[in-house]
């Protein structure tokens, strides 16, 4: 089943080169632009909870704030260590009308 996209941000709240952090449904997302592509991934890093969202973005990696692990922000993919359970959920994005739409999975999915 599709997760619906809901409305975040316009898309001039989020400028090249920056990241966002903001709450959607109960979830923490980072959303990072980068050379005008939009990505989101979850703000929290599985390392120790540091917020994502707060982190360094280095080409197409975020480094968190708290201890450096750094993430692809499109994939979502750990770079410090590749075991999939340190990755962190990326979300789909779309942008409509100048607007920043998110796709949240079911708490199931």
């Amino acid at each position: 089943m599709d997760s619906p996209f809901l409305p975040v941000k316009p898309l001039e709240d989020v400028p090249v080169g920056s990241c966002v952090s903001i709450e959607l449904e109960d979830r923490g997302i980072a959303l990072f632009n980068l050379d005008g592509v939009i990505h989101a991934l979850d703000n929290t890093c599985p390392h120790a909870g540091g917020p994502l969202g707060e982190g360094t973005i280095e080409g197409d990696l975020v480094a968190c704030p708290w201890h450096g692990w750094k993430f692809h922000i499109p994939t979502g993919t750990c770079r410090k260590n590749p075991t999939p359970s340190w990755n962190v959920q990326r979300y789909d994005v779309r942008v409509v009308d100048g607007i920043i739409q998110v796709a949240l999975p079911s708490k199931t999915e």
